[in-house]
């Protein structure tokens, strides 16, 4: 019997992302009480990380994991993946495949669908049966509506999952080692780039992927500048979370842009959401009104980002933040 869901791994440096064990755990619930088996397609260009990230997918439920390794895929991208994972569906014929809806996933899973004429459905937040029917949840304008929809047809189905929305798999008791099988491209048989990635530079401060962390500090034109953003780190740190901002703090220059959080940047689904100094731009709302709780600091009482908090504190950010930085340090201690 053939492979039952492909799922699409991802690294982030040397170590999978959090996406990728959410999207195993949507593949043992599209599996419950079903036959079938889960494959993993892995690329990449350091064999250890693949190694030990190939035993890390075990792990966590997969029984083949197909690994991609070699030049060409430093840095991944969705064209060098695509001849390889076309192969692989050739082989397994997967009822779904499954990717995260990173920037890697935006970009393959379209380019997959149109290759397979198979349905795609993105940036999914939950799923559920009903009359005998899978429905699948997701966002449209900008998180101001949601739609359901439901595949029709012969598979394989793709899907996008939104990182934060699913609990990752859980660790199999009597963990089994997975078929690892590499897989090699060889120069000719490569897709033609229209571009080369020749180096990567890393801005972000913080180690913590802003689109999968569970706590995010994030500062707007409130923060007035790069020193505001410092205080902001002190707090993200003593949470064990990320920092981010709005595009207007971006546009001022007090930030990276890869910190953007908006309908022009990242869209992020922590735990815990705190606005500093964020007026509540529609915009900005739209990268991060899914937060299951959003505190907000502002000392404008009328700021619109306090209509979709669910805890707000009316205040200078510059007093705030300082006092709550202070009062998690001595509880930490």
């Amino acid at each position: 019997m053939g492979t039952s869901i492909l799922i699409i791994a991802e690294l982030k440096g040397s170590t999978l992302r959090r996406v990728t064990l959410e999207a195993l755990g949507v593949a043992a619930a599209l599996l419950h009480e079903r036959s079938g088996d889960i494959a993993c397609f892995l690329a990449g260009s350091n064999k250890a990380d693949l190694e030990l990230a190939s035993k890390e997918l075990a792990r966590h439920g997969a029984h083949h994991v197909y690994v991609a390794s070699g030049e060409a895929h430093q840095p991944i991208q969705a064209l060098t993946s695509l001849p390889p994972i076309l192969s692989i569906i050739k082989e397994l014929k997967p009822q779904y495949i499954i990717a995260g809806h990173t920037a890697y996933g935006r970009e393959l899973a379209p380019r997959l669908a149109a290759e397979l004429k198979a349905g795609y459905i993105a940036d999914i937040i939950s799923m559920e049966e009903f009359e005998g029917q899978l429905q699948f949840t997701r966002p449209i304008y900008a998180g101001k509506a949601f739609e359901t929809r439901t595949f029709h047809g012969t598979s394989p189905h793709l899907l996008t999952i939104r990182p934060n929305n699913f609990a990752p798999a859980s660790v199999a008791d009597d963990v089994e080692q997975a078929n690892v099988e590499p897989i090699f491209i060889t120069e000719e048989a490569a897709t033609p780039l229209p571009s080369i990635v020749k180096n990567v530079v890393q801005r972000m401060s913080s180690s913590i992927d802003l689109t999968e962390a569970e706590i995010v500090v994030a500062g707007g034109r409130g923060v007035r500048g790069s020193d505001g953003f410092k205080l902001l780190q002190a707090l993200a740190d003593e949470l064990g979370g990320a920092v981010g901002a709005s595009r207007a703090a971006c546009d001022a220059g007090y930030c990276d842009y890869s910190l953007q959080i908006g309908q022009t940047g990242k869209v992020v689904t922590p735990q815990l959401y705190i606005a500093c100094g964020i007026s509540g731009a529609i915009q900005h709302l739209a990268g991060m009104s899914q937060s299951r709780t959003i505190v907000a600091i502002n000392k404008d009482p009328d700021a619109p980002i306090f209509s979709i908090a669910d805890y707000g504190i009316v205040g200078d950010l510059f007093e705030v933040v300082p006092l709550l930085t202070a009062e998690l340090k001595a509880l930490h201690q």
